[in-house]
């Protein structure tokens, strides 16, 4: 039988707190880089259109 005074107490404590700033900026230089590609690509399709 289990005894209750033997539970087990956990902590559910957060120790990582990274920071995230590092991956805003790649995500905003990969977006940055994907619009000036699109973009160049319609100005070459309107040119030669």
């Amino acid at each position: 039988m289990a005894q209750p005074g033997l539970e087990k107490k956990t902590s559910t404590k957060v120790e990582d707190q990274s920071s995230l700033k590092g991956t805003l900026a790649s995500v905003f230089l990969l977006g940055f880089f994907l619009i000036i590609t699109w973009v160049g690509v319609f100005y070459l399709f309107v040119d030669r259109f």
